[in-house]
């Protein structure tokens, strides 16, 4: 299998629509200290997303149960991250605008029950979490070096199994048919902001 190939059916696994153009990991390798702090704060936001989710549905017992553990797992993450940049004597920089997710944010439905809310912001979270683990992937590949390649192969692993729970949380609180159409809705939509979006090499979105 060629790695065109490869890459793709990854990119299908996870049911994103668009591969990420591989010259972002070379974009990359250029500005490592800018995606080192992108991802750290990346992270971050993962750990303080899951902690919001418990805050406005502490009712749901099994969300509650599931998301706990994703929040000290994420904050880990977080502190490796911190850690990859002292050992390398570099600098953890300043929160950039995020405007993947802002995009992303824009397709929510607003209004409708609490539980309707709910799925959108799991799916949502679920699609960031498909995405970081293609890129990831991409980086636990092809980058130059091995040490980084072993650093970012445990951050894919990670990420593929939040993407499940996620997905898994929206089917259990969601109807199901409602669920699997604004999934797809929610694919397509992500693939044309992706298109439009400039390739970065300072973002792991």
């Amino acid at each position: 299998m060629s790695d065109t190939e490869n890459e793709l059916g990854n990119v299908h696994m996870l049911g994103l629509k668009l591969p990420t153009d591989p010259r972002w990991v070379n974009l990359t390798e250029k500005r490592l200290e800018d995606i080192l702090t992108d991802h750290a704060y990346c992270e971050q936001k993962a750990a303080l997303t899951c902690i919001s989710l418990i805050q406005k549905y502490p009712e749901k017992e099994t969300l509650v149960r599931e998301l706990a553990p994703i929040v000290t797992e994420e904050w880990g993450h977080f502190r490796m991250v911190l850690a990859e940049l002292d050992s390398r004597g570099l600098k953890l920089g300043g929160q950039r605008k995020d405007e993947y997710v802002n995009q992303l944010m824009k397709f929510q439905i607003g209004g409708g029950s609490p539980e309707s809310r709910l799925v959108e912001k799991l799916l949502i979270s679920a699609l960031i979490e498909a995405r970081s683990c293609e890129r990831f992937r991409l980086l636990s590949l092809h980058l130059e070096e091995q040490e980084l390649k072993d650093f970012y192969h445990k951050f894919m692993v990670s990420e593929a199994g939040h993407y499940r729970l996620f997905l898994d949380l929206a089917k259990m609180y969601g109807e199901e048919e409602h669920v699997k159409k604004r999934w797809k809705e929610y694919l397509e939509y992500e693939a044309e902001v992706l298109k439009n979006l400039d390739l970065r090499g300072d973002r792991i979105h």
